[in-house]
């Protein structure tokens, strides 16, 4: 074994050569003699040693010799594994995880500990053995979609985040240029988060906490306030809790995220520790920047969850509870089967070659007339055909962006864009004019409305696209008849998702059309509504 104080160079190589990566040097120690090997193990033990023993020292309350001895069992605990086949990617957290273990080990071996006073300290190695969980209660859905990424994602987050590092360095480790290192970072940052919102899923230990996934994420992600019912179930759900509180992490910097769901034990005293980490609460150095809101700071949205036992006034002390408690005969107001059967003015429908934007939405300039839709061949629209204004926000559903599946519904200022004509038909299916293949989906994404494909009636999804229609113009997802369809708030690119029908104009949509007149490419503008969604006999 090299000597446990080997020389730290200042950066590990830079360039990006596969030939000076962790892994390649790795696989200099597997089937080489043992001269031949030395070398390699030099260099990594040269890269991450210092990081290593500092955690070590963290782990033992102590920066005695046994510090050294930890982390030399560490490296040979590892390069042991690494010589056995295993890949050396993202090697630092590994190796920090072996410091951890080891203490952990060791001080439970009442022989080791007898000969080893420092295992012994409570704010060490004994109350390491004493602990039930390593990984804090707050941070298991974070650990679980770390170690669930690519080797090569962890490596980048790590050296970014936790090291603060620029991304040259988890650059040379991987043998990749900084210019795609860079491109893969924002990539892992994706992946890590959906892997938390994944994990909230999987590991929920209620329905409720199911159903609420997507209601929590997309709000956090997108800076604007949680539904009242979300909040409420936040006040008496703790895993929820901790979820918002872990998916809040991203709207920041990830360090402390990162290091607490890794190593958990002594994760706030290694941070400080690092060489390279930026003042506190600024982004680490190389890495991109983060998503915050206008006031510098990121976005706490805990801070408006009321305190658990707290009703918020108003709303019934469980949105999920009422959905469950109301009775079967409240079913008897819905109107099963409803079509909108609304036709212009003048008995024309909407002529689609007037339309005065282009399939995408409300962006395109006023003036430039969209292309036909699909199959519509440029004619007439027909009956059945409008837009959706949602009575409470005096906007319209539309799509965000393309009109392609898993693409999100959202509120827009009305115009005759496309991505804003609906067609109910018979069956309940709410059908996109810009793209017919495409329906409403309320259920795929969790209660997130999005575009799906359209299925048949016996298919087994087939209540996932369809919805029934009340007088008062709420539309129910058949799924779930005790759910309507709203948006997260009554504002323009606000989410569109279901929530507990509670009667409220913000679950009520009134069809809008579009009417031309002679010699004019202008729309109607929000002087076009027609009233409520009308029935079939009306």
């Amino acid at each position: 074994m090299p000597t446990p104080h080997p020389p730290r160079p200042a950066y590990p190589p830079s360039g990006g050569d596969p030939g000076d990566s962790d892994e390649s040097l790795a696989a200099r120690l597997r089937g080489r003699p043992e001269g031949e090997s030395a070398h390699a193990v030099a260099l990594l033990m040269a890269r991450h040693w210092q990081a290593v023993h500092d955690y070590a020292v963290i782990c033992l309350a102590s920066s005695a010799d046994v510090a050294d001895m930890v982390t030399a069992a560490a490296f040979r605990r590892l390069l042991d594994r690494l010589a056995l086949g295993e890949s050396a990617v993202a090697l630092r957290p590994r190796l920090l995880l072996a410091v951890r273990d080891t203490v952990r080990e060791w001080s439970a071996d009442d022989r080791i500990s007898g000969v080893l006073p420092d295992l012994q300290k409570p704010a060490g190695g004994r109350g390491m053995r004493a602990a039930k969980s390593l990984t804090p209660e707050n941070r298991v859905l974070a650990e679980r979609a770390f170690q669930s990424l690519p080797g090569l994602a962890r490596c980048l987050l790590w050296h970014t985040e936790v090291e603060a590092e620029p991304i040259t360095i988890p650059a040379g480790l991987s043998g990749v240029d900084a210019e795609t290192a860079s491109v893969m970072l924002e990539q892992a940052r994706d992946q890590f988060r959906e892997g938390c919102v994944h994990a909230h899923r999987e590991l929920a230990p209620t329905k409720d906490c199911r159903f609420y996934n997507r209601l929590l994420d997309v709000p956090i992600r997108r800076g604007g306030a949680l539904l009242p019912d979300v909040q409420q179930h936040l006040a008496e759900c703790r895993y929820c809790r901790h979820a918002a509180d872990q998916l809040n992490h991203f709207e920041g910097g990830l360090g402390a995220l990162i290091a607490e769901s890794v190593l958990g034990w002594g994760a706030r005293r290694y941070l400080d520790s690092r060489p390279d980490r930026a003042a506190r609460g600024e982004c680490p150095k190389g890495a991109a920047r983060h998503r915050r809101r206008p006031g510098g700071g990121p976005v706490r949205l805990l801070s408006r969850i009321p305190a658990p036992g707290r009703r918020i006034p108003g709303e019934p002390r469980s949105s999920r509870a009422v959905l469950r408690g109301v009775s079967a005969a409240s079913a008897g107001v819905l109107v099963t089967v409803l079509v909108v059967s609304l036709l212009s003015p003048g008995g024309d429908g909407a002529d689609p070659a007037a339309s005065t934007s282009a399939v995408g939405g409300s962006d395109t300039a006023p003036g430039t007339v969209s292309p036909t839709p699909p199959d519509t061949a440029g004619l007439p629209t027909a009956p059945g055909q409008t837009r959706l204004r949602n009575v409470a926000a005096d906007l319209c559903l539309d799509i965000r962006g393309e009109a392609k599946a898993g693409a999100s519904a959202k509120l827009a200022v009305c115009s005759a864009a496309w991505t804003q004509q609906w067609r109910y038909e018979d069956d309940g299916l709410l059908r996109s004019v810009a793209d017919p293949e495409l329906c409403l989906d309320s259920h795929k994404d969790a209660g997130v409305v999005i575009l799906g494909e359209c299925a048949d009636e016996d298919a087994k999804r087939a209540d996932d696209v369809r919805y029934d229609l009340t007088v008062q113009g709420e539309l129910l997802p058949r799924w779930e008849e005790q759910l309507a369809l709203t948006s997260t708030t009554r504002d323009p690119d606000a989410d569109i998702v279901v929530k507990v029908r509670d009667g409220s104009p913000d679950q009520s949509w009134r069809t809008d059309s579009t009417p031309v007149t002679a010699g004019s490419l202008s729309t109607t503008g929000k002087g076009a509504s027609a009233g409520p969604i009308e029935r079939a006999d009306a």
